[in-house]
């Protein structure tokens, strides 16, 4: 089924009612079907290439843009705009487009202009006029609807092909999971649209829904919770940094979030020192969720009323989760660590013009290979540990830098943490972490150090703790350990 006319058929059952609302305006559901529907025939006169990149800020813009690359049969490339100049344009000429859809002044302040042959900036179309009479294309599951291109965290970002088939059925999977009313509810995104999360579930699900969404370009703590205030969501997603960022707004009250019932956090761990400290200041968990650019994204998410400290929850429905010995490849049972392991409906086709990397992505059983490790309890919930190919072996031991971070992050002197390891030629390994200090705090080597000793076995004591101003990030808030092992 396509993804945009479910879209589609809601916007017009409900012409009059607020859809989105952003930084710039407030849309009714007419207004972004016209908008989209003259869009897609400006499209239509100029590109030639299958495929369309989008750069624009998170707000209405993207989601019209991508209405319009599938009502003309197109496939939408949302683009990472955080990245250089010399990245952006390796995407735009490995997805082979030849149009970007843009917004002007977010160029400017970039200072980039891509080489492409067609640069249409939305605030020189004319996207109100009375649109043409247009019959919007139809689209097979199986067909290419969106390439997201990875951040790049493991080496040069890779295409990640979703289908319609693919995003529909996540539209699908979080309809089904998560039970919003399209009168009440209010959505609140931030996250960048060019993440899959920021995509599917902040902005295609909404529409989709009928549920309104409010966007916001910029994550500015105290102006967050005056949107809060403002329109009260209660549906709200950000990565631990920001729930972390939010704890400072000297002025928030648990009335701030009261009016929302699903508090969700991914991309990264949420951190107990943030998790616990949320709850005492504004008497609401925050429940983690799990999913990845190849799954479109979502595929786990622990529900308020099924709420367990570090667990990302149950699996989506129509999902198939296992996790495997990565060494045997045999199916582990409930309580043991191993690889994370998916396959259904949501799960990408492969890599763009990559098949080597798509064949090797997939298991013989046909399931995705996360590269994540983690495990399920008695009851059927995940619990992620680690990454597969960011495990150190010290003296024989395996160890996953979260659980070091974790330890540091539970200090009250330390903002954040991330762990890498050096190469040891009597243990193999040894793990170096990384901190950044909360304001004013100052840093004492000897006293983490110390820390870490009284809560972790000696093997996963880190040789030397160093303290950055800043750890460095991806664009999606997860901590770069390839960037930190190059600062050692």
């Amino acid at each position: 089924m396509s993804i945009h006319w479910p879209i589609l058929r809601r916007l017009a059952s409900r012409p009059l009612a607020v859809a989105c609302i952003d930084d710039r305006k407030s849309y009714r559901s007419i207004e972004i079907l016209v908008a989209a529907t003259n869009l897609a025939a400006d499209l239509e006169a100029r590109c030639h290439s299958r495929t369309v990149g989008i750069l624009c800020p998170t707000s209405a813009a993207t989601p019209i843009v991508a209405l319009a690359c599938w009502m003309i049969g197109k496939v939408a490339v949302p683009m990472n705009y955080l990245l250089s100049k010399g990245e952006l344009q390796a995407i735009i000429d490995d997805c082979q487009t030849d149009t970007i859809v843009a917004v002007g002044p977010m160029l400017d302040f970039m200072g980039f202009t891509p080489r492409v042959k067609n640069l249409l900036k939305l605030e020189t179309l004319d996207l109100g006029r009375a649109p043409l009479p247009f019959i919007p294309a139809s689209a097979e599951d199986q067909d290419l609807g969106v390439l997201l291109y990875t951040s790049g965290t493991s080496g040069r970002p890779k295409g990640v092909m979703l289908s319609h088939g693919n995003i529909g059925a996540n539209i699908r999977q979080c309809v089904r999971a998560v039970h919003l009313n399209k009168k009440t509810d209010v959505i609140f995104g931030v996250l960048p649209q060019f993440h899959s999360f920021g995509l599917t579930v902040l902005s295609l699900f909404p529409l989709a829904a009928g549920i309104k969404v409010v966007f916001t370009a910029r994550f500015v703590p105290h102006k967050i919770i005056k949107s809060f205030r403002e329109h009260r969501p209660t549906f709200f997603v950000a990565i631990p940094s920001m729930y972390n960022a939010l704890l400072n707004v000297k002025d928030a009250t648990p009335d701030d979030f009261a009016s929302i019932k699903f508090l969700v956090s991914g991309a990264e761990p949420l951190p107990d020192a943030v998790s616990s400290r949320f709850f005492e200041r504004f008497g609401r968990r925050i429940s983690e969720g799990y999913g990845l650019t190849e799954t479109s994204p979502g595929t786990n998410f622990c529900f308020p009323w099924d709420y367990r400290p570090h667990s990302v929850g149950k699996p989506l429905p129509e999902l198939e989760q296992i996790i495997v010995d990565p060494a045997t490849d045999h199916i582990l049972p409930t309580n043991a660590d191993g690889e994370i392991r998916m396959r259904g409906p949501n799960v990408m086709q492969g890599y763009f013009n990559r098949p080597e990397e798509t064949a090797a992505a997939f298991d013989a059983r046909g399931f995705l290979r996360t590269g994540d490790i983690g495990r399920f309890d008695d009851h059927g919930h995940l619990y992620i540990t680690g990454r597969l190919k960011e495990m150190m072996i010290v003296a024989g031991e395996n160890v996953f830098p979260r659980e070091i971070e974790d330890v540091l992050m539970a200090h009250p002197s330390v903002e954040a943490a991330g762990v890498t390891s050096v190469q040891d030629p009597t243990r193999g390994e040894l793990p170096i972490a990384f901190v950044q200090m909360r304001e004013g705090q100052p840093f004492d080597q000897a006293v983490l150090m110390q820390f870490c000793r009284d809560k972790l076995a000696g093997y996963k004591v880190p040789r030397e703790v160093r303290c950055v101003e800043a750890l460095p990030r991806n664009p999606t808030g997860k901590v770069m350990r390839r960037e930190l092992k190059a600062l050692i």
